[in-house]
């Protein structure tokens, strides 16, 4: 391109004037030549020698070490994995793996009792139950007479309120979490304590030397990675560490199993007509009883309860949602905000599935969201105040509440829960308070019972203890024991009881229940 006289080259936006061809020099000429030339050549595409061409490969990287090939056994419908390094990720002294409830109550205890801890969780955030499904009460069952368990449990509620993120819920003096708002509660409980934080991390393997626990295998965007600890504590739920590690456990029959629930948020709801349709229209504990066998002590019958259930007859009557399939619609409303707000909606629940079972997990999910708007369909047409209503959102995941239960050196019961036992190696207290298996029974006359130290201790495998709802018992304890405040309970003991073993220098099999019990008193848990 050649300019003439008069004429302005413009390159992109801007614009220069040049002088007439006649008065440049030849010096000049050579100059302007070597520019336009470059300049056409970008607009070609052309690299020019000025200007360093860069290499084609750059930035791409690839794994340094060669794979092995994987062997096919397709006679027995196998793939032979081969062996291969796998890097230490990190190593500490208790591992806690699972940052629900349960793994939080047991990492605070055992980062204040000394130990260095790494708590582990497979979602993007901590609190599990709470902000991954969107269950907001951590405990309800505080009607009037309930004796309490004190401990970190209680700790997060009050520390959650004061932060902003709790309500009162409708009927008594519990209270009901913000899901969402509970992720920075416990992001604000595990950085300020200094313990080590791990989130998108998921337990596939165990490291064992012979019948003791040394660590976990798990993966992530980091790739397959493994973390040493002198001490594992099982807060998966599922008593996920404990099946790798050979425990034994029981489980029940998936058809008697208790159902997995989709928690459905809704947006635009009138809070001050739905109240009013609830104050007229109120709903008491015996109405749980009308679509199912429930055995109650008969002093829940006339308590007050956020429940919906005739409401979804009466739209299936109406035709809002279809007359089949949608018989398992029905459950509880928690908190109502004054922005329209109702969330916590425990209504679409997912019977006979398995929450070990990849596939049954995969259905229960879609299944669950699909129930969740039949129901969201239901009260728009027959509940005042949530004509408008919307979806907001739902939990991360499905709520599940059934699945393994280890067998321990003890083994809760029955009997336990509801005659006000008592245990030489008592961790701490909880409410008798059973909810599940078609048996609900409130704590307002006061009775409680000792949780004992072997429930959470797997004979078979030495150093790992289990928290949460996988502790060892029957059914009916189980009932008890998955609640989110039983879970910090058996949580704390865990994380106290690693800490304080590791102090002894003793496995948790051995460690003093006596030095485990002053350190959680000093931690201002109620053992008796």
């Amino acid at each position: 391109m050649m300019a003439t006289e008069g004429e302005v080259v413009r390159t992109g936006h801007s614009a220069c004037s040049v002088s007439t061809l006649d008065n440049l020099t030849d010096e000049d000429m050579t100059k302007y030549t070597v520019k336009a030339r470059r300049m056409i050549g970008r607009w070609a595409g052309i690299r020019g020698p000025g200007r360093k061409n860069r290499n084609p490969h750059e930035n791409v990287i690839s794994r340094e070490e060669q794979q092995a090939d994987a062997e096919i056994d397709e006679e027995s419908d196998v793939v032979l994995e081969p062996a291969k390094s796998i890097p230490v990720h990190e190593r500490c002294e208790v591992l806690v793996v699972g940052g629900g409830p349960s793994g939080l109550s047991a990492a605070l205890a055992a980062r204040r009792a000394g130990a260095d801890v790494i708590l582990m969780e497979r979602f993007g955030c901590f609190g599990g139950v709470i902000t991954t499904v969107g269950m907001e009460t951590i405990a309800w069952y505080r009607y009037e007479g309930t004796v309490d368990t004190e401990g970190i449990g209680i700790e997060m509620e009050r520390l959650a309120a004061s932060m902003g993120g709790s309500i009162k819920w409708p009927y008594n003096d519990s209270e009901c979490l913000d899901a969402d708002f509970f992720k920075v509660v416990a992001d604000h409980l595990v950085t300020s304590s200094g313990i080590r934080p791990l989130l998108h991390s998921f337990a596939v393997d165990v490291i064992l030397e012979e019948d003791t626990i040394k660590g976990i295998i798990m993966e992530s965007k980091s790739g397959r990675r493994a973390i040493l600890a002198d001490r594992v504590i099982d807060c998966t739920g599922d008593a996920d560490i404990a099946h790798l590690a050979g425990a034994e456990y029981r489980v029940t029959d998936k058809k008697d199993r208790m159902g997995m629930t989709t928690v459905l948020n809704a947006a635009g709801v009138n809070k001050e007509r739905f109240v009013d349709y609830t104050d007229k229209n109120p709903a008491t504990y015996k109405d749980w009883s009308r679509t199912w066998d429930q055995e109650t002590t008969g002093k829940e019958d006339s308590l007050r309860s956020p429940y919906l259930d005739t409401e979804f007859e009466k739209a299936r009557e109406a035709g809002c949602i279809p007359t089949q399939d949608t018989q398992s619609i029905g459950g509880s409303w928690s908190a109502l905000t004054d922005a329209g707000e109702a969330t916590n909606l425990n209504l679409a629940h997912v019977m006979e599935v398995d929450c070990t079972d990849v596939n049954d997990l995969t259905k229960a999910e879609m299944e669950g969201r699909r129930q969740a708007m039949f129901a969201l369909k239901a009260l728009n047409g027959v509940v005042p105040g949530f004509e408008k209503a919307k979806l907001r959102n739902f939990g991360m995941t499905i709520g599940t509440r059934d699945s393994r239960k280890i067998i321990g050196r003890y083994d809760l019961t029955s009997e336990d829960v509801r005659s006000q036992a008592k245990f030489d190696d008592t961790i701490g207290v909880f409410p008798e308070f059973i909810d599940g298996y078609n048996i609900l029974i409130l704590p307002s006359s006061g009775r409680y019972f000792e949780v004992p130290y072997g429930c959470l201790v797997p004979p078979r495998v030495r150093n790992l203890l289990v928290g949460g709802r996988c502790v060892a018992g029957d059914r009916t304890s189980h009932a008890a024991m998955r609640n989110m405040m039983a879970c910090t309970v058996t949580g704390q003991g865990a994380g106290a009881a690693a800490a304080v073993s590791i102090k002894e220098g003793v496995s948790t099999h051995d460690v003093d229940i006596k030095i485990v019990q002053e350190e959680l008193l000093r931690q201002g848990v109620k053992i008796h």
